[in-house]
């Protein structure tokens, strides 16, 4: 009896510690993200960016994407993704990782941690969060082209497919309603014949893509980013 009321005891604490945690991280308080900011706000005081990069935003799918620069040339990009973030904290975070360098274009992934376990939010939530994002940069630096990278269909989250394929058409109906904004689909590409998410292009999580995965993204996003028509040109 006492080792099950320990065990029940335990179970308690831990969902009480593990609630407060999740709600911390979705809430975007600047402490929470802050020590990859500042690593990035570092790196920048010893290597600053030249202004007018190509600056790639969002959660752990760009934040891992550690060829990004690399895969980009000729075009001149730098990953400024950072853990496992929401597109409100991408909001909050806008001022000192992407606003500073005047980039030329904005490359945004976010979304998908929004509308998954633990949080849920709403397509619509997301669709807001994602027009604040636009305010933010056009406010800032007007005519700036971004880009939306669809939110990918992952063997992790299959269960959640129909509400996330829900917000990326909001967003893609959206993007066509304004100027310099672009919906750059990633998803159908990573789906095989039979609609189920490509399993050799993830990792062992199910959720984050290995070198294939990105070299798919790549092959996608590069050529958008060459020839859009907003003009981005190879400096």
């Amino acid at each position: 009896m006492r080792a099950k009321r320990l065990v029940i005891s335990l179970s308690v604490i831990v969902l009480i510690v593990g609630s407060g945690f999740f709600a911390f991280w979705a809430m975007g308080t600047s402490w929470f993200w802050g020590f990859q900011i500042s690593d990035y706000e570092k790196q920048d005081q010893i290597s600053p960016p030249k202004p007018g990069v190509i600056v790639f935003t969002g959660s752990s799918s760009i934040r891992f994407w550690h060829t990004l620069s690399e895969n980009m040339k000729p075009l001149d990009a730098i990953n400024r993704g950072f853990g496992g973030s929401h597109l409100s904290q991408v909001n909050e975070y806008a001022p000192r990782i992407e606003l500073p360098y005047r980039p030329k274009a904005v490359v945004l992934y976010a979304g998908e941690n929004d509308m998954s376990w633990p949080w849920h939010k709403s397509a619509d939530m997301v669709l807001a969060d994602f027009q604040q994002f636009v305010n933010i940069v056009h406010t800032a630096i007007p005519k700036t082209p971004i880009y939306y990278v669809s939110i990918k269909p992952d063997p992790a989250r299959w269960s959640n497919w129909p509400a996330l394929a829900k917000a990326n058409r909001m967003i893609e109906a959206y993007c066509h309603t304004e100027d310099h904004v672009r919906f750059v689909d990633v998803s159908a590409a990573m789906l095989d014949a039979q609609g189920k998410p490509r399993r050799e292009l993830f990792g062992s999580d199910g959720l984050h893509m290995n070198a294939q995965g990105y070299a798919l993204w790549t092959s996608i996003i590069k050529p958008v980013l060459l020839n859009d028509s907003n003009g981005l040109a190879v400096r």
